[in-house]
Formats: structure tokens, sequence, C-alpha cells
């Protein structure tokens, strides 16, 4: 088969991003088509990148879609066979894409591929000791699930095994949090694989997607969508059961520590241990992934 850099696209969902996206967008090959899609509707951030990068669609939403909408969003301006998942905070070193194409020459066999974090304090990617397996020249190495940050979907594939209804690749249900385990376990499900390839490597500067300046807002989300999200998960692969138990310990402590902090006056421990505890009353309620960061200039 004979592949070009043409076959594959790249996704960034982005939202409040414009402090770090312009780091990931240069770290990408001009070559490559590039789909932005900004849950912050932000025609500025549109017009500056559609400016300045030729090969740069910007998508605007009229709503804060989240990591799984936004990405099935960017899929649909999507007609490469693969399709490169970035988050906007991430930033590929120089032969990271190059390495990737290589290997699609010899290998579309997998679902999903994914570079390796370059921080091997903190690897992108979980391994299943009993399906452990170094392929070929030890580049390729099978694995459980992957971080969302980073990750090469083989959309023929993945179309292929998801019935009618699984309309979208990531679950619209996850607002953020675990929709790329989610993806990953359906895939494994599958039978499809899983693969890290070890000589394509990227940066990823963690939790600094969003500016700065909206951290409390930011982190009273990301809390609330933890709980709501782990609890989610587990009831969709293991039942209400597992999720209840496996939730209740977080959400116990939760409540001890917002009475703690409530106590002794730290406003902002006492609010994320609130969030903590409603998103898994919601979860837990079978309501749906609500809470949306109040992000105000």
């Amino acid at each position: 088969m004979s592949l070009s850099k043409q076959i594959l696209s790249v996704v960034i969902v982005s939202f409040r991003s414009d402090k770090v996206i312009e780091n990931c967008i240069q770290s990408i090959p001009e070559t490559i088509d590039i789909v932005v899609v900004d849950n912050s509707n932000s025609k500025a951030l549109k017009d500056k990148l559609e400016k300045k990068y030729k090969n740069v669609n910007c998508v605007l939403s009229s709503v804060n879609l989240g990591m799984g909408a936004g990405n099935n969003l960017g899929l649909r301006y999507i007609d490469t066979d693969y399709v490169f998942i970035l988050n906007p905070d991430l930033i590929l070193y120089s032969e990271a894409i190059n390495h990737i194409i290589e290997e699609l020459k010899k290998n579309n066999s997998f679902g999903i591929i994914a570079p390796v974090s370059d921080d091997v304090k903190y690897p992108n990617y979980r391994i299943d000791d009993k399906n452990l397996k170094i392929l070929g020249d030890n580049k390729l190495l099978s694995v459980k699930s992957i971080d969302g940050y980073a990750m090469v979907l083989n959309l023929k594939r993945l179309k292929k095994i998801f019935d009618k209804t699984e309309n979208n690749i990531f679950d619209e249900n996850f607002f953020m949090y675990l929709e790329n385990d989610d993806l990953c376990k359906r895939v494994i499900d599958k039978g499809e694989k899983i693969f890290i390839l070890s000589d394509s490597k990227v940066k990823h500067l963690g939790a600094k997607a969003v500016d700065p300046k909206f951290r409390y807002e930011v982190e009273l989300s990301r809390n609330w969508h933890w709980m709501w999200s782990k609890f989610y998960f587990n009831k969709k692969h293991y039942g209400y059961i597992t999720a209840l138990i496996k939730g209740f310990p977080s959400f116990g402590s939760g409540i001890i520590k917002f009475f703690f902090y409530y106590i002794i006056n730290n406003k902002f421990k006492k609010e994320i241990y609130r969030q903590r505890i409603q998103g898994f009353i919601f979860a837990l309620l079978g309501k749906k992934s609500s809470y949306r960061p109040k992000i105000i200039d």
C-alpha cells in the first residue's frame, strides 16, 4: 500500500487554548491538514489560525461540547483513512509523524496507534501483562489503553467494528475524562489492537490546555467531571453495583474533606470537594454530564 502524508489528518479540540495551541500546530508538518474544533467559539482565534496557517481549518462550536463530542465534530471534516487526535498542549518531536507514517506503510492492522510520551515517569499507556508483545524491531508495543492526548485512529477499521448503535467514535456522554479509556476498551473488546510506537515521541505539557487565568473554574470542572466520568465508565462497562463500590470511597472522602475545609474556611478546597460530591451524585442518579465551566473574560 502506497501511503503519503495526505492519508493522515489532525484533529485538535481547543477551549481557551490560545496560549499553547500554536506551539502544537507548529510541530505538525505543513503538508498535513489540521481541523481545530474550538469549544469557546472564538472567531478571533479562527481568523488568526486560518490566516497564519494554510493547513488549518478552525471549526467553531456555539456550545462547549467537551472532548468526546468535540472530537466527533472534527472527524466529520476528515476524509483521510487515519486521523491524529491531539490535545492543544501537546508538542510533537520533529520526526514523530514521519515515524508514524513509516509504520503505517508496513502495518495497518490496528485500531489505534500512538506515539510515546517523553516523560518516562508518566507513561501515556497501560499494559496488560498477559498480552504484552514486543513486535518486530522492538519499536511497536501492544498495550491495553493509551492516554487521549495523542492517538492515531484507523478510521476504516473503527467504523467497521462499531455497530449502528455506535454512530460516533467517541461516546459523547463523556464531557471530560475517560472518553479515551472508553474508546480503548471498546476497541480491545472488538478484537482490535492498540499499539505504542516507541520511536515517535511527544511532549505533553499537562493541564496547560486552558489559559491559566481560568484556573479556578477549570479546577471545579475537572473535579466534577472526574467523579461523574469514573462512575459512568464503570457503570457502562461493569454495571451499576461495581460503579457504586468503586466510586463510594472517593465520595465518602469528598464529604469528609468538604466539611473539614468548611470548618477551617478554605473556600477553594471546600468548593473543589463540593463539585466532587455533586459529580458523583449526578452520575449515581443517571443524570447527564451537565456541568460546564463558567468562563467570563
